[in-house]
């Protein structure tokens, strides 16, 4: 495994670890952070973002997203392994899901609601319309990958720009699915959410579970398209 595949693999671990470990805190019965509300969750995120680009860059470019590498190879700036970084992203949020899980394991044991235990892994829509939710997950993740890619020159320029993205899309347009704009994100915790024995869970509503996948690669992929074209 090279170097910059670990990195991808640890920072996206973080990430998720940050990432979800803030939902846990609001949303899980009995946390000091219980019902603090979207914007803890928007700044936790964000936060999170900038935590594990910080440790990743230097290394593997801090991807830590299957959407932005795909962007960043259709724009050119990636010559890296594609399949290789989306793996070790997939099993970093599988890892740093799982570590939310054992952190927050007596806050899991007391929540009643199933749905909330669910929605500290993986995102859901607020109003279940598939076709609606699919071009939240499309826009949302354009926004994210036009912004790094404009901000950075095809190459992801340091930790703060990119966090501040993610504080501003999930503020402004993450009411509509929870904005994963991250297929790893969202995919891997659901997958931990399936196999971790957690008490009283519900299904991880796999019907659900392309579109936070498919809408942000057709986003990261639609944004590489415009910025070729304009460059």
């Amino acid at each position: 495994m090279g170097q910059d595949i670990l990195f991808e693999f640890i920072g996206t671990a973080i990430l998720i670890l940050l990432g979800a470990g803030v939902c846990a805190n609001v949303n899980l019965k009995n946390t000091l952070g219980n019902s603090s509300g979207w914007v803890v969750i928007s700044f936790g995120w964000g936060l999170a973002v900038f935590v594990a680009a910080y440790i990743s860059a230097p290394y593997s470019g801090a991807h830590l997203n299957p959407a932005l590498t795909i962007g960043l190879a259709i724009a050119g700036s990636f010559k890296g392994s594609v399949i290789g970084y989306i793996v070790a992203q997939m099993l970093g949020a599988i890892v740093g899901a799982s570590l939310v899980f054992l952190m927050y394991k007596p806050h899991f044991d007391a929540e009643e609601n199933p749905n909330a235990k669910k929605g500290v892994f993986c995102t859901g829509p607020a109003i279940k319309a598939y076709t609606y939710n699919f071009i939240s997950e499309v826009i949302g993740t354009f926004v994210l990958m036009f912004g790094v890619l404009m901000v950075g020159g095809a190459q992801i320029d340091g930790p703060l720009p990119v966090s501040l993205l993610i504080v501003s899309i999930g503020m402004s347009l993450g009411g509509t699915t929870g904005y994963a704009i991250n297929p790893a994100r969202d995919l891997g915790p659901r997958i931990a959410h399936a196999i971790l024995p957690i008490k009283n869970k519900r299904d991880s509503d796999w019907g659900y579970s392309w579109i936070p996948v498919l809408g942000p690669i057709v986003g990261a992929a639609l944004a590489s398209g415009l910025y070729l074209l304009i460059k």
